[in-house]
């Protein structure tokens, strides 16, 4: 019998989101320094006939059925392009909070894609696994290797990995799922629309927290008024002893903090439990 083959699919944090405005079909053109947490979900792929998934974990209630789940999308649309691909049934342990704007359904699609890649001995620059992932959703292209990036368009255009320090971080959501639709119709741009701001600052690996600080997420203030629970959650934050900087990733409801070093946020992440031990809080690193 094979061996299951296994993986992380990390958290995805949007640590940047520019939109630059809206075009003529419809997506919005966004630059996003994209970076990975040491926190996220776990992918096994056992080999066999046909293609199967198995969802557990503290989470899996919220996953979806069969067919939603972007973990058989992805596997299906990688199928239809190479022929005779082994499959398997797939076993995800779901840990991160869905509609949260840290990308868990994503990174388990392209969690998926990696391990049918290694199982079919494709490289992760074949073809037909970029095109599987690009079809799959828009945030699967960037988690395919899950390292710090910048991300342009409307996610299909990737800038090459960046070599990041390690950040300290605290993510907090307040378990309450927040639509990426609805975030995007707060903000009210028209195809055709830009969105006026300074453009997005040139990252700098020596003053990278500073850089962080000089960018913004402009989906944060629409995703305000869809949800009020994610201001609440960054005010706490930066009410943390050692915060630098708090902001929203992705669309919400997710938000993180930074912090100088793991003590520090260790610290941070139970003072916010104590204020809300109903939320999920988890201190981690991004790179």
């Amino acid at each position: 019998m094979s061996q299951p083959l296994a993986t992380r699919a990390p958290a995805k944090i949007n640590l940047t989101l520019h939109v630059l405005g809206r075009r003529n079909d419809g997506y919005h053109e966004l630059e996003s320094l994209v970076a990975f947490a040491g926190t996220g979900d776990d992918l096994r792929l056992e080999p066999g006939a046909g293609l199967a998934l198995d969802v557990s974990g503290p989470t899996a209630s919220l996953a979806g059925n069969d067919a939603d789940n972007l973990v058989l999308k992805a596997a299906r649309l990688l199928a239809d392009r190479v022929e005779d691909l082994q499959l398997g049934t797939f076993h995800l342990t779901k840990r991160l909070p869905v509609a949260a704007g840290i990308g868990g359904g994503s990174s388990d699609a392209a969690a998926a894609l990696r391990l049918l890649a290694r199982l079919n001995g494709l490289p992760l620059s074949h073809p037909a696994l970029r095109e599987a992932a690009r079809l799959t959703g828009a945030d699967v292209p960037v988690c395919l290797e899950p390292r710090a990036r910048m991300m342009r368009g409307a996610g299909e255009a990737l800038g090459p990995l960046l070599d990041l320090p390690r950040l300290f971080a605290v993510l907090v959501n307040p378990r309450v799922p927040v639509e990426t639709p609805a975030v995007f119709r707060a903000l009210g741009l028209h195809p055709g629309q830009a969105l006026a701001g300074a453009g997005h600052p040139v990252i700098e690996r020596g003053a990278l927290l500073e850089t962080l600080k000089t960018a913004r997420n402009d989906l944060e203030p629409p995703a305000l008024r869809v949800q009020p629970l994610i201001g609440e959650a960054l005010s706490l934050l930066r009410q943390t002893e050692g915060c630098r900087l708090a902001r929203m990733s992705g669309s919400g409801a997710t938000v993180f903090g930074l912090y100088d070093d793991c003590g520090t946020a260790a610290e941070a992440a139970k003072a916010v439990r104590r204020s809300r031990p109903d939320w999920w809080v988890k201190a981690t690193s991004l790179r």
